[in-house]
């Protein structure tokens, strides 16, 4: 049993799907989940998405990248705010949020070359909202060789220590992710999540995404270009593995209709994770998937279909499936406090349990450490 003190904390998150930025309040010591707060999504409006969308990849210019990280921060203060003030005015709220956890946004992931970039800025933050703020979170796990992703496998541990293994949480953002739970704790990105789709149906329709899985649904996947896009290198890799958003791309579905496009693209991403089954040391009895892909209902039929076993979202189990991640870095600033590894050799496949994070305190104020 722990004898650290308990934190509230505060975490953000703008994920690979360029939604928005998600936040979320959780009471912690690190390794025990004791309360959840208040917590809410803050969509991107087209025009700064668009901008965002510009400095991915390599190709970007720091100049271009520069202002676009500032508004990015001032944005993730906008909704700190937000949730505290939603937080200090619930009668269920936690107390004043001692730490945010801040993701910041993925703009460059190449850890074979020990290279991962968030933009974002935490000593701003920090001024902005006159809270600590633990940010860098994947650095150290890449610099010491790791995939620096995915990051939320310990607080999923953390939430289902009560339930049924072995057990497969699937988070399914811009990339997806798994993470296996039997006693010990596994876990890599399995391949696209929702970013190939919503790539798709705004190039083909001029919508974000495929609400509710629509398109997909009422289309008709090609199983020969879904066999063709499994042949990536990335399938056959064994995890500890992760993948850049810009990893895989349209080409293979460019004559397709939009809604046979979309219909190819879900099956590819039931299909890759179906695949990632065959890396676990034993199969799932359950899976419960959060992220926006949960809403796709083409997507969870999908997988229902190629997994057979029960696939169900994760407020099946109480979980707040919008607030997962944004949670999860919560938890992980809280470690980062207290020099607990955020990361472990079967999660990112770093040589050690790995701790992380940088701290930037606010001036004139103690230390949360």
């Amino acid at each position: 049993m722990t004898n650290r003190a308990p934190r509230i904390a505060l975490g953000l998150m703008s994920g690979t799907s360029l939604d928005g930025i998600d936040g979320a309040i959780v009471r912690t010591d690190g390794e025990r989940i004791l309360d959840l707060g208040p917590a809410l999504t803050v969509p991107y409006d087209a025009p700064f998405r668009d901008r965002l969308r510009a400095v991915l990849g390599a190709d970007a210019k720091e100049e271009a990248i520069a202002p676009v990280a500032r508004e990015l921060t001032l944005r993730h203060a906008e909704a700190a705010r937000a949730v505290i003030d939603a937080n200090a005015a619930s009668p269920a709220g936690l107390g004043p949020v001692a730490v945010i956890g801040f993701h910041g946004h993925t703009v460059l992931h190449r850890p074979e070359r020990r290279l991962t970039r968030q933009i974002g800025d935490g000593a701003l933050l920090a001024r902005a909202t006159g809270v600590a703020v633990v940010g860098d979170f994947r650095g150290r796990d890449v610099a010491e060789g790791g995939e620096g992703a995915p990051l939320a496998p310990l607080y999923h541990a953390a939430l289902a220590a009560s339930l049924e293994k072995p057990l497969a949480v699937l988070n399914v953002g811009g990339v997806a992710n798994l993470t296996f739970l039997n006693g010990d704790v596994m876990a890599f990105d399995t391949g696209p999540g929702n970013a190939l789709i919503d790539d798709w149906t705004r190039a083909a329709t001029g919508q974000p995404f495929d609400a509710g899985g629509g398109l997909a649904g009422s289309g008709r996947p090609d199983d020969a270009i879904v066999a063709e896009m499994m042949e990536h290198s990335y399938f056959t890799r064994p995890p500890p593995k992760s993948l850049d958003r810009a990893d895989i791309g349209l080409a293979a579905v460019s004559d397709l209709s939009p809604a046979d496009g979309a219909a190819t693209l879900t099956a590819f991403t039931a299909a890759a994770v179906a695949r990632a089954v065959d890396f676990l040391p034993a199969p799932p009895r359950r899976w419960l998937v959060s992220g926006g892909g949960r809403h796709n209902r083409t997507l969870m039929g999908a997988l229902s279909d190629v997994l057979a076993v029960p696939v169900e979202a994760v407020e099946a189990v109480g979980w707040q499936g919008d607030a997962l991640e944004a949670q999860a870095f919560a938890f992980l600033a809280v470690r980062s406090i207290y020099g607990l590894p955020l990361s472990l050799p079967s999660t990112t496949g770093v040589a050690r349990p790995m701790t992380g994070g940088k701290l930037h305190g606010v001036p004139g104020a103690a230390s949360p450490r």
